[in-house]
């Protein structure tokens, strides 16, 4: 099997992770910093074809009611360019509350806030793209 690419859409900031062969596990992959969601775009196409991607997982940040927010309807937008640049199959995943649950990772892993700003987005893609392995694998 192919790996799966999770990706937490920040606005300065984009978290990367990547699943394993088997799709059990997801692993912390890099950082973009970037506030143009054509740069992050473009360095997300470059990764899906060097790693051989067979889908890759965006989070959606939904409002806790559910309900789709600017943050989410930007998603959208930005699913939509993505589709565009990659030849394999981009969907959405809910990701309310996987910033808080990564730095509360990394705190109860004993890393200061302030140490962990350029891993945090990563441990977010990560923790958005096992849920999305793990009920892939239910």
């Amino acid at each position: 099997m192919k790996p799966v690419l999770g990706v937490d859409l920040g606005e300065m900031r984009t978290g990367v992770a990547l699943s394993d062969d088997l799709r059990v596990l997801a692993h912390p992959l890099e950082t973009i910093v970037s506030a143009s969601p054509k740069t992050v775009a473009q360095r997300l196409q470059k990764i899906v074809a060097e790693r051989q991607v067979d889908c890759v997982v965006i989070g959606l940040p939904r409002q806790m009611n559910g309900a789709l927010g600017p943050a989410a309807k930007n998603a959208q937008r930005f699913v939509e360019k993505l589709r565009s640049l990659v030849s394999c199959e981009v969907v959405t995943w809910d990701e309310r509350l996987s910033t808080v649950a990564a730095e509360r990772a990394l705190r109860d892993a004993g890393r200061k806030t302030r140490d962990t700003r350029n891993i945090r987005d990563q441990v977010a893609a990560q923790i958005i793209l096992q849920g999305y392995l793990d009920r892939l694998n239910a």
